[in-house]
């Protein structure tokens, strides 16, 4: 299978199915002397771990983390860093009602059509849980970035119609973190909790927004035709399984603006006095804080009955079993999180020899 692997400079693979016997990445491009240590990985893995509350599948996956390579006393070494998680929970008797029909919602009936086989425990590399590979590479990408000063508030936007408007920075990460939503507004919160009760109740599920604030991105990061920073950003983010749409700055609302409305002006020193651009003109960071959103659609597997075929094209009545998010946006936020910062390391390491002055700080020691 080809297309595991994002990246130029920075790549990352991963690695895994659902139910096989582990899940992970290989993240090679990392420069050596980055101070790395499992428990930075595995910070960003509790932040996507199942279980934490009733809106998560109850699969019971404490996922730790295991470095193979890449790391020695404490920094990297400049070589590829191999990660495992293994994979202990599965109850693969769960989808043995779907062995021979396609989900709704699922890549069930695609991959059969692409490689005339598929793994039906779970969905296999179609699988959410291929994202700990991402969120492993991404916590690395970050560690990288965060050492150069750009920092990171990616949260859930909306659940379902609940949403929230503004656009929230570091300030709020305390209200971010307290509840199991990943909300920076407690009422809204609140709203969206009864929300997925009811949902849950009906035995349906939800979807939603998740927006993403990288603020002291340096200008200049990302070419001007296809590595266009905001092209990479838009593939690595639309490349996660559940994303169905994907905005920079003012996004959709953008179209119907007009040019004096959505123009941001320059003032002293080439700063912008507004950002509906998002960070991004042209394809290149401006320095601004770069904002983007994923649009998440409703968890495919929901414990309705529906009404479906099998791979014989005979009707029936289809009941998802086994163990699922009744909204995915809450552990998807750190994902979306990780890929963002492995576009933009990415970027950043692809930049370094953009201009003659940055090579000559390198060479001329």
């Amino acid at each position: 299978m080809s297309g595991s692997t994002f990246g130029n400079i920075l790549k990352i693979t991963t690695w895994g199915e659902s139910h096989g016997a582990a899940v992970g990445a290989v993240i090679d491009g990392i420069p050596s002397g980055l101070s790395l240590c499992e428990e930075d990985i595995q910070k960003f893995l509790d932040r996507r771990k199942p279980g934490q509350s009733k809106f998560t599948t109850g699969r019971a996956e404490d996922d730790k983390c295991e470095i193979l390579s890449g790391v020695f006393e404490g920094k990297t070494t400049g070589t590829p860093i191999s990660i495992m998680v293994r994979n202990k929970d599965h109850h693969s008797a769960d989808y043995s009602n779907i062995a021979e029909s396609y989900r709704p919602g699922h890549a069930d009936f695609t991959y059969d059509a692409k490689y005339g086989f598929r793994d039906y425990r779970g969905g296999g590399r179609s699988s959410g849980r291929e994202t700990i590979g991402r969120v492993m590479g991404g916590a690395i990408a970050v560690r990288l970035l965060e050492s150069l000063g750009v920092k990171f508030v990616t949260y859930t936007k909306a659940i379902g119609p609940v949403s929230i408007e503004d656009i929230y920075n570091e300030e709020a990460l305390d209200t971010i973190n307290s509840n199991p939503l990943f909300m920076p507004d407690k009422a809204k919160a609140d709203e969206a909790t009864k929300y997925l009760e009811s949902i849950i109740a009906d035995g349906d599920s939800a979807g939603g927004i998740i927006e993403c604030v990288i603020s002291n991105v340096p200008a200049g990061l990302g070419d001007p035709v296809f590595d266009k920073l905001s092209a990479n950003l838009a593939k690595a983010i639309c490349s996660i399984g559940a994303v169905k749409a994907f905005e920079i700055g003012d996004g959709t609302k953008a179209a119907t603006l007009k040019g004096s409305e959505n123009n941001d002006l320059f003032g002293k020193g080439g700063v912008l006095r507004t950002n509906h651009s998002g960070g991004i003109l042209g394809g290149i960071s401006t320095g601004a804080p770069i904002v983007l959103r994923a649009h998440i659609k409703p968890t495919p597997s929901i414990s309705s009955p529906q009404k479906n075929i099998n791979n014989k094209g005979e009707e029936i009545e289809l009941t998802i079993k086994g163990r699922h998010d009744p909204v995915i946006v809450p552990r998807a936020v750190v994902v979306v999180e990780s890929m963002a910062a492995i576009a933009i390391a990415d970027a950043l390491l692809a930049g370094a020899t953009s201009r003659m002055d940055n090579i000559f700080k390198i060479f001329k020691n």
